[in-house]
């Protein structure tokens, strides 16, 4: 392996990291459906030939897929291998989330890339198809017990043999999908992307050479793991626990826990989960990919700087007990993945704001509410809106938490009011920041907020929600509040109805007219309350963030000095 410059080294990460860009933008333009186009729940990047470990990541992507597409590569590695053969031109498709990670409405497409006869690396696309299958329509079911229940489950096969697409495999798939357009308009999408991506690395080795972008790789993951050491190095010794808790499975109304034990020990750290809750019955369990990728999403949060490159993990030894929720075996319902990663991330910072609180931020608002609404229109044809919804980060040694955000598990954004709207037969008769939802601190948290949906089609719909946080707020760190429980409500002829399970439900019935609201919660509060400045509390009453009477219990009765 030859040596490389670091001024090379720096040119052909960013040539690396824009192809990457580029393949998410790619497929962001062609996807038909919004999950994809409008909110960008998908990711591209480039994995090593031999171990599958993550060499680059687009910016855009999702942080999640980082880890598990590495995981999805290994399983095509292995599946070349057991086959026997692997050629220039195979694309294959899956979308098993315990062999892949997340769950099953993320269909990953994994294509080799070959220089002069030679495996070089591998190009992945992974992007959340709008539906396939399952009881539920866009795959959410509160309710399942076994994965089977949630959507259509595809194993790694060949989409393509060397470049000859399999028409078969295309027609199983839009035989399982409620939406065949839109699930045919995202692999086209896909495959465009991976196309690029196979014409922007000739691009590259053609100007550099193979050898020399080969050892270009090879520097990222040591330089990556160098920079996460130093990290490491910097920060006390010490072992801190934390716990946190789930709602219920959507089955048993019973809580689960989340446990972490966060240990450093010079230039390595452990998060060991022992103690966290058994698999259970319904589909909040996780697979071990989806674990060992969340500890990465968390470890980027708090240390930002770092690349989006395996070699970050490599001082991090994640332990996970067999049987748990965090290490679910096939045929486990996995659905729900993304209420408990969230947990998982809050364990870590609350863990990791013991050892460093200066390094992280309060709880975000922990669910991302994901909410169907699905029925036929006057014509019989089908429709499925399918979308999740932000609340408000937590309150960070810097300031405020943001108001109304992103789950922090991704760079996902919130599809467009005007977008859905006019895609489906709904209206919004509310979008707007819920007050009094933010945990108080010297940096309260960031707000959460109201958005309630009203169903048009004189057909009426059904309803469907995956959601947590309605038991267990959003926790503050350093002495800060927790933020506001998750609130949901459906509408009903005699008036506004609560699910009894608080966060999950399936096959709401709503006629014409009818709606459902999503109060979201707001971020815990950093720092003591008492500490926050007069002024700041008085603009958060001018501005009706917080109500006079909340002001005066959470922080005294200073701030009316101020706004007179």
């Amino acid at each position: 392996m030859s040596e490389i410059d670091p001024i090379t080294l720096s040119v052909l990460s960013g040539r690396m990291e824009q192809i990457a860009d580029e393949m998410d933008a790619t497929l962001f333009r062609a996807a038909f459906n919004p999950i994809i186009a409008e909110a960008h729940d998908a990711s591209h990047g480039l994995y090593h030939a031999g171990s599958g470990d993550t060499l680059v990541q687009g910016k855009s992507g999702l942080p999640i897929f980082v880890g598990v597409m590495s995981f999805a590569v290994k399983a095509v590695i292995e599946k070349a291998a057991a086959d026997g053969d692997l050629a220039d031109g195979d694309i294959f498709i899956f979308n098993d989330a315990h062999i892949g990670g997340t769950h099953l409405s993320d269909m990953r497409l994994v294509r080799p890339y070959f220089r002069d006869g030679q495996l070089f690396c591998y190009l992945a696309s992974v992007g959340h198809w709008h539906d396939v299958g399952g009881a539920v329509p866009g795959n959410y079911n509160p309710a399942a017990t076994e994965v089977f229940q949630e959507a259509f489950v595809l194993p790694p096969v060949r989409l393509a043999r060397a470049g000859i697409i399999n028409q078969d495999i295309i027609d199983i798939l839009l035989r399982n999908t409620r939406l065949p357009q839109s699930a045919r308009g995202d692999l086209n999408g896909q495959l465009g992307a991976l196309d690029l991506g196979i014409r922007r690395m000739d691009e590259l080795l053609d100007e550099y050479g193979a050898e020399t972008v080969r050892s270009a790789l090879d520097a990222l993951g040591h330089r990556a793991e160098a920079l996460m050491r130093a990290e490491l190095d910097d920060l006390p010794n010490g072992r801190w626990e934390a716990e946190d808790f789930l709602d219920n499975d959507g089955i048993r109304d019973e809580p689960l826990a989340i446990r972490v034990a966060l240990e450093i020990k010079g230039d390595s750290m452990t998060l060991d989960f022992a103690g966290s809750a058994p698999q259970c019955a319904g589909p909040v369990n996780i697979a071990l990919p989806t674990t060992v990728a969340t500890a990465y999403v968390a470890i980027k949060h708090i240390f930002p700087d770092l690349p989006a490159n395996a070699g970050v993990m490599r001082p991090i030894n994640v332990e996970v007990p067999e049987g748990s929720l965090l290490s679910a075996e096939f045929p486990s319902p996995t659905g729900g993945y993304t209420e408990t990663i969230l947990r998982m991330i809050d364990v870590i910072f609350s863990a990791f704001a013991k050892a460093a609180p200066d390094r992280v931020v309060a709880n975000a608002y922990g669910t991302i509410n994901a909410l169907s609404i699905a029925g036929k229109r006057s014509d019989g044809k089908p429709w499925v809106m399918f979308s999740f919804y932000g609340g408000g980060h937590g309150g960070s040694p810097e300031g405020d938490g943001l108001n109304h955000g992103n789950a922090p598990i991704s760079t996902a954004t919130i599809p467009p009011m005007e977008i859905l709207e006019a895609a489906y037969p709904v209206m919004f008769r509310k979008w707007a920041l819920r007050p009094d939802s933010a945990g108080a601190g010297k940096h309260r948290g960031g707000m959460g907020a109201v958005y309630e949906i009203e169903v048009l089609e004189e057909n009426g719909a059904e309803a469907f929600l995956f959601g947590e946080r309605g038991r267990f707020a959003p926790k503050g760190i350093a002495d800060g509040e927790d933020g506001a429980l998750n609130r949901f409500s459906y509408e009903q002829d005699d008036g506004w109805e609560r699910p009894p399970l608080a966060s999950k439900m399936r096959g709401i019935k709503l006629r014409q007219g009818q709606a459902v609201r999503l109060e979201t919660p707001g971020g815990g509060g950093y720092g003591k309350a008492e500490e926050r400045s007069a002024s700041d509390v008085a603009r958060d009453v001018a501005r009706g963030l917080v109500a006079a009477e909340a002001a005066d219990r959470l922080y005294g009765s200073s701030w009316r000095e101020v706004s007179q």
